[in-house]
């Protein structure tokens, strides 16, 4: 029997909690149930509504800092993955992850998971029968064509007839668990993996079940793969993966224009989970730490996020969260414009000086971005923001009165920081 869906996701961009920042590979069910819970208390009213499992759910001994060279995947008759008991133990005697999905939507939220290209590795050492194809897991693993970075799955020929019935077979599954969010990672580092994207797409077309498709992991991924995308996934990277370093959040405003400059409507362009908070538990990059990104670089990521409209995946543990994180990821007036932004895109490059702006209702936004060493203050024209020289408002992060004196305005900007001004 398939789980009973909740309402239909809206058309902003997702926003939820990302178990790979904090625990890796090596999440359980009771730390996802925790981040759970403090989400439908603190986050879910700012639309917050969506909790993911990771990869490597289905490893009983992950590891906490690599992948292991050999998988030991569970599998159920017909070689899809299934949640490690010793991990998930509501997961035993074949329950599978809808004891846990079950959990998460009475809180109010939808259930995720992280899903592999391919077919596991497990799989085609048992040679598990393909569910409703006259084939095996051997008949179909193309090994030329596996992930090179992780050994649990080998690619999958396409090209054989029961190709599309192991992906029908799985998102079966997936929806019979209750998934609402399916996060599918090694389609998109290069090469596109084009055949593989279709046919789960049609696969969740045929699960009967809505499942939100978003596609990782985006390095070096081009603008001319747009229509293919919007047709196919519902969010996709756009990067590799991104981390605590003011490094990786400044490469991403280049992403971020370039993808904002073509049309993509009725999908996101994923700019990544925000490693804000408490990381690198048992991640496989860093220490156990709070997120070395300053206060000033986690409004610009917030900022920056939402005017691409990217979905929103909280990497740090909820429970640990610092009060002044929780403030950033809870902005209304910030989070507005991923919801209900439009005609954003990037109008200045000068320097260390970034300005884009957006219309929300009535409003016009203007952020400006300064990614300089030392503080600054910034007079700008209202010419050049393109508004009327008496418009006037707030700046949204502070709170502060936004006004034009003889058509200036005037901003102080922290280093590496934002100021988003919401004028009429």
């Amino acid at each position: 029997m398939t789980a009973p869906s909740l309402p239909a996701p809206s058309s902003a961009p997702p926003r939820g909690w990302n178990s790979w920042d904090c625990f890796g590979g090596s999440v359980t069910e009771q730390e996802v149930l925790d981040n759970a819970e403090h989400m439908a208390r603190h986050l879910l009213p700012q639309g917050w509504d969506t909790v993911v499992v990771d990869i490597q759910w289905y490893e009983p001994e992950p590891g906490s800092s690599d992948y292991a060279e050999v998988s030991a995947a569970v599998v159920d008759a017909h070689g899809r993955p299934l949640p490690a008991p010793g991990r998930f133990p509501s997961a035993s005697g074949g329950a599978g992850f809808a004891p846990l999905a079950a959990r998460v939507h009475a809180l109010g939220l939808r259930f995720g998971v992280h899903l592999m290209r391919g077919i596991p590795r497990r799989a085609v050492e048992l040679d598990t029968p393909v569910l409703g194809a006259d084939a095996t897991a051997r008949d179909l693993a193309d090994p030329g064509n596996r992930c090179p970075w992780n050994p649990d799955f080998e690619g999958v020929r396409t090209d054989h007839p029961a190709a599309q019935a192991w992906y029908d077979s799985v998102f079966a599954l997936l929806a019979q668990w209750g998934v609402d969010y399916v996060k599918v990672d090694d389609v998109l580092y290069p090469p596109i993996q084009r055949a593989d994207i279709a046919m789960m797409r049609t696969a969740i077309d045929r699960s009967g079940r809505p499942m939100l498709l978003s596609l990782s992991p985006g390095k070096e991924l081009s603008t001319v793969h747009a229509p293919f995308l919007a047709r196919s996934a519902d969010a996709w990277r756009v990067s590799d993966d991104l981390w605590d370093t003011w490094a990786d959040l400044r490469e991403q405003f280049q992403r971020a224009a370039r993808w904002a400059a073509v049309d993509h409507e009725g999908g996101f362009a994923d700019l990544d989970m925000l490693p804000l908070g408490r990381i690198g538990i048992r991640a496989h990059v860093g220490e156990d730490r709070l997120s070395r990104l300053t206060p000033a670089e986690q409004r610009t990521m917030l900022t920056l996020w939402n005017l691409g409209r990217s979905p929103l995946m909280m990497g740090g543990h909820l429970p640990d969260t610092p009060e002044d994180t929780l403030a950033v990821l809870t902005n209304a007036a910030i989070l507005e414009i991923g919801d209900a932004g439009e005609d954003a895109r990037e109008i200045v490059r000068d320097r260390d000086l970034i300005i884009w702006r957006a219309r929300v209702g009535e409003r016009e936004v203007r952020a400006l971005f300064w990614l300089g060493e030392q503080p600054h203050t910034h007079r700008v024209h209202a010419e050049d923001l393109d508004v009327p020289a008496d418009a006037a408002g707030t700046e949204l992060w502070t709170g502060a009165k936004a006004e034009a004196e003889d058509g200036w305005f005037t901003v102080d900007l922290a280093p590496h920081g934002v100021a988003v001004l919401s004028l009429a």
